[in-house]
């Protein structure tokens, strides 16, 4: 150990530099020099000699470097890829590299230190769903289906309830579902108040034809030779009562 220490001080008291002196934290090493490095924004032009310090260049045109460094070349800025979801946010200068952002409607799917790599677009919701929580820049949209009797076209954050038609004084016409309202329709008073108009007629008809029946003015004969007039109301009435026995006969069918 003692010999290798004398030997290291041998070669400090012969050369500037030597394997056993290492460079400072500003320093790289070539050719056995240790060179100040450039800072940030600057390449090596030209290495230092014994007689001169190291040149440094700025770096060109989207290039850039964010460290002090002993390299000849600048570092390629990154460019945000508009097809992977990204914009830049912060524009690439010579000592800082770009930061790239997500797109509007994506959220980040491979993040770093202040910026990202990649994005998706947010998912979105079907129709049937409610959209639970928004998408946000580092997370996807979460989605969840509509409770019962309830709608949704998948863009909402909440769901609309189906129409209640009987409570508006109308009739369904079809339910609701998870994607579309119910439809309603106006109750028309025309064919109720005729079917009552019919009904009466017919009851009437009955009780008229019933009356006539058990008075036995359907059974009557007249022997004498009736006037024209006569025969015409007798024929007539005659055939009203038997459309008053047909119908009797078919509602005591019934």
């Amino acid at each position: 150990m003692i010999l290798l220490l004398q030997i290291c001080v041998m070669l400090l008291l012969t050369v500037p530099y030597s394997l056993c002196s290492a460079c400072g934290w500003a320093e790289y090493a070539t050719d056995g020099r240790c060179c100040p490095m450039c800072t940030p924004g600057y390449f090596v032009s030209e290495d230092c000699t014994s007689k001169s310090i190291t040149i440094c260049h700025p770096c060109p045109v989207s290039t850039f470097t964010d460290k002090p460094h002993g390299r000849h070349i600048c570092n390629p800025c990154t460019a945000c890829n508009q097809g992977l979801g990204l914009k830049p946010v912060k524009e690439c200068k010579p000592f800082s590299d770009t930061v790239c952002g997500v797109l509007e409607g994506n959220y980040c799917t491979d993040p770093y230190e202040g910026g990202c790599r990649a994005a998706q677009k947010h998912t979105t919701c079907k129709p049937g769903e409610v959209i639970k929580h928004p998408g946000t820049e580092y997370k996807d949209t979460v989605c969840e289906n509509c409770p019962e009797n309830s709608y949704s076209n998948g863009s909402s954050t909440s769901c609309t309830p189906h129409t209640d038609c009987k409570s508006q004084g109308f009739y369904t016409l079809k339910p609701g579902d998870s994607v579309s309202d119910s439809q309603c329709g106006e109750i028309s008073r025309v064919p109720l108040i005729a079917g009552i108009t019919v009904g009466i007629l017919l009851l009437l008809l009955l009780v008229g034809g019933v009356t006539l029946y058990k008075s036995g003015f359907c059974h009557k004969e007249n022997s004498s030779i009736p006037s024209g007039e006569t025969i015409f109301l007798l024929f007539n009435m005659k055939t009203i009562c038997n459309v008053y026995i047909l119908i009797c006969n078919e509602n005591l069918l019934k």
